[in-house]
């Protein structure tokens, strides 16, 4: 299946804001409010129990997807100097969130540890004592763990424009720059940037993972040929579902659950995250061609239920803001007071609570906004024709 060439008028079309993509996220970011709590009882229900990928994989590709809709558009109507200002102003945000977050991270585990022993690994050594790491942390140079997604995607969405323009040009050369750095990446693991508090550099390697956020902008570029869905073909559906069931064979927890063995042979030897391992690329892939060329899951994802999950993709940085220090707070209480039903319960209804909580004031500003603006378009006088 060869993805099409993106004419000057597929590159300007408007999209309608596609219900899937939100409500993809949001079931994202709720996996991993569960998956950063490593004792949390509900992550033994999360995708990466059943496949080779996780959450992570399908928050960046659906970046990459996004940032096609927000800012390739915006480029196309209002300019190059526009959409890159566009770019940094949301880069800046990203990074204030994120040196936000590490420094909440920091403070909150010092400040528990006055009242109860904490083990050394809810904090990375370096940062236990004095301030000498914080220019570390501005700098991007050391990322702590749970902390790593966000620089990833402040660097993928910097290189938006670079990627954009390449795109408008030639989308094969893209594909080729693209899989050549993430084939390099994964032959030789050292090509990646420095992280102060791992020897191996960021986990979440750039060089590796670009890839699948071009993919993202591709599978939007196709996307936006047939009206916001991916092309649904029956033997790709078949393919995918095939892979995707091989996959939940090969990954399921067995042993967790009591239940007989079905692997019939071992899992691939190298299913590295660091680097996105082929296995976890074609995982991400064959999910998100199933949810992108179904029309079923297009009308459930703008019922009530579907709307919940993108409630929370629609406010995706705040609310994965608010989940990370939660997850802290979770990590800390197991660590600090030990693990119980009642514990694993009260910690769950009241994280989703706080959730739900952030989020809904969040986009009904945002809807008033967007209404707002609306409002002021159509009010706007029409501009004489030129003669």
């Amino acid at each position: 299946m060869e993805p099409p060439q993106p004419s000057p008028s597929a590159l300007t079309r408007k999209i309608s804001r596609d219900h899937r993509v939100d409500a993809l996220r949001g079931l994202a970011l709720l996996m991993m409010l569960v998956d950063h709590v490593p004792d949390d009882l509900l992550n033994r229900i999360t995708i990466r129990n059943f496949g080779f990928a996780d959450a992570a994989e399908i928050f960046v590709m659906l970046a990459g997807y996004a940032s096609y809709l927000a800012y390739g558009r915006l480029i196309d109507r209002e300019g190059w100097k526009t959409g890159i200002h566009r770019i940094l102003a949301r880069c800046l945000k990203l990074y204030l969130y994120q040196t936000g977050m590490t420094l909440v991270f920091v403070w909150t585990v010092r400040q528990w540890r006055h009242y109860q022993p904490l083990p050394e690994y809810t904090i990375e050594p370096q940062l236990a004592h004095g301030y000498s790491w914080l220019w570390r942390i501005l700098t991007f140079d050391a990322l702590p763990s749970y902390l790593n997604i966000l620089p990833l995607y402040v660097v993928l969405l910097a290189l938006f424009p670079l990627i954009y323009w390449i795109l408008k040009r030639s989308l094969w050369l893209l594909v080729a720059l693209s899989v050549g750095i993430w084939a390099i990446a994964n032959l030789d693991p050292h090509l990646t940037i420095p992280n102060w508090l791992d020897p191996s550099g960021w986990y979440l390697n750039p060089f590796g993972w670009q890839f699948l956020y071009i993919l993202g902008i591709l599978g939007a570029v196709w996307a936006a040929k047939n009206n916001g869905d991916l092309p649904y073909r029956p033997w790709a559906k078949a393919l995918c579902l095939a892979y995707l069931a091989g996959a939940f064979v090969l990954c399921f927890p067995y042993e967790y659950w009591h239940v007989p063995f079905l692997r019939i042979f071992p899992a691939p030897p190298n299913m590295g995250k660091s680097t996105l391992a082929i296995w976890r690329l074609l995982d991400i892939m064959a999910i998100f061609y199933l949810v992108q060329s179904s029309a079923a899951l297009r009308r459930i994802s703008a019922d009530r239920i579907g709307q919940s999950l993108a409630l929370l993709g629609r406010n995706s940085l705040e609310v994965f803001a608010c989940s990370t220090v939660l997850d802290l707070l979770g990590r800390l209480m197991f660590a600090s007071f030990g693990i119980n039903l009642w514990e694993q319960l009260v910690m769950n209804v009241v994280g989703l609570g706080l959730t739900y909580a952030l989020a809904i004031p969040l986009d009904r500003v945002r809807q008033r906004a967007r209404a707002a603006r609306a409002s002021s378009r159509s009010a706007a006088p029409a501009t004489p024709a030129s003669e």
